[in-house]
Order: C-alpha cells, then structure tokens, then sequence
C-alpha cells in the first residue's frame, strides 16, 4: 500500500484506525456484533411475557375467551390461569435481564424459550400455522441468547 492510504474495511470505516474493535468485535454501526439477535430476543421474550400475563387474567377472571367445559389434566382453568401470568411477569423480567446483560437472564430466556416451543408442538394439531410460527420464534430467540447474549470480553 503507498504511503498516505489507509486500508478501507468492509464497514465502511479505515481498518488502521480499528472501527470494528479487536478482532471484529463491532458492526458498522458501533454495535456489538450480534446485538441485533439479543434486542430481537428481548423484545419476542417481552411479547410473550405481555402476552401469556393477559392470557393468565382472562383465565382467573373465568372470561368467556376461553372454551366452557373444557376438562384439564392438571388442576382447573383459575390454576393454569395463575400459572401462565406469573411466567408472563417472569418473562417481562427477563427481557430487562438481557438487555443488560445479565448472565442469569440468558440463561432463563433459554430455557423459558425452550419451554415454549416445547409447548406450541402440544397445540400443533389444534393451531398447525400459529404453532409452528411460534415454534420457529422461539429457536431464532434461542438462537440469538445462545450465540450472542453473553457478556463480550475486554481485549
């Protein structure tokens, strides 16, 4: 290279002057590499916890949402109604958890993601294409917390 030119990196950015952080650590924009993964996460894990907590009040409230006479394996509808809005609040939680990082809050989305799609298979036969878009959610959130959600380490 001639003296008075610098290296251009894909970026956009000179690469003498490290626009991409040691070893690639930074997109174009400044962002840590994979954030967009870990905000994409935290917004589907808000979502969901948004989500399953209205679910949980129309199911205590014995709202009309929900099928009459229907029969449960396990306890009755105000029970699982319970259940699914404290997983809604933890899941709210755990969406602020990533964001900042936290280890614990990863860890958690993981296996609440995990979960969830573990359950969207059960509902498969009732709701094939709600199902499956949800499956597919949760395994790009699982994706997104595995790859990316840890802390990034200081050179």
């Amino acid at each position: 290279m001639a003296s008075g030119q610098s290296a251009v990196s894909p970026g956009g950015g000179d690469a003498e002057q490290g626009d991409w952080g040691a070893a690639g650590r930074f997109d174009e924009y400044g962002e840590p590499r994979g954030y967009g993964w870990v905000l994409f996460a935290g917004i589907m894990i808000m979502l969901a916890g948004i989500l399953n907590f209205i679910y949980g009040i129309a199911a205590i409230s014995n709202s009309h949402f929900y099928s009459a006479n229907a029969h449960y394996v396990i306890s009755d509808l105000n029970t699982w109604g319970w259940v699914v809005m404290i997983l809604g609040v933890l899941q709210f939680c755990v969406a602020f958890g990533i964001w900042v990082q936290a280890s614990w809050a990863r860890w958690t989305g993981i296996a609440i993601a995990s979960l969830n799609a573990i359950a969207q298979l059960i509902f498969l036969p009732s709701y094939p294409f709600l199902a499956l878009t949800i499956f597919t959610l949760d395994l790009l959130v699982i994706y997104g917390l595995a790859a990316y959600g840890g802390r990034t380490k200081e050179a």
